[in-house]
């Protein structure tokens, strides 16, 4: 079965850190674009993320300079280390996979028919 599986959320205090993890059951990530999005209750999902197959990375302008996204092919993982952590970065996070780079461009593309795979998730609570 091919799917996504993310690891690494839990409950953190603001100005805290998480690493968010991402890896693949059946089939390899190194060809693919990887999104983090994340969806906080009552608000769409949203695209915070993403890294080209060739490392190429974007943004989006609420995470910038808190959030570093890093793949490692040769553990089939993709990464999001998160810094500076505050209470609105609370939400499920998400990572997908896209064969198209294009994708990255574009972090409003956030929806299960702009990518090929999606993890179940894992949550972040940011709490003093």
């Amino acid at each position: 079965q091919l799917q996504l599986v993310e690891s690494g959320g839990g409950l953190v205090q603001p100005g805290g850190s998480l690493r968010l993890s991402c890896t693949a059951s059946g089939f390899t990530l190194r060809d693919y674009a990887i999104g983090w999005f994340r969806q906080a209750p009552g608000k769409e999902r949203e695209g915070i993320s993403c890294i080209r197959s060739q490392f190429s990375t974007n943004y989006a302008d609420s995470v910038k300079g808190r959030f570093t996204i890093s793949r490692d092919n040769a553990k089939n993982m993709v990464y999001l280390q998160m810094s500076a952590l505050k209470s609105e970065d609370t939400a499920v996070y998400y990572c997908a996979a896209e064969g198209r780079n294009g994708v990255c461009d574009n972090l409003a593309l956030a929806t299960d028919y702009d990518w090929d795979y999606w993890g179940q998730g894992t949550q972040v609570t940011v709490s003093s």
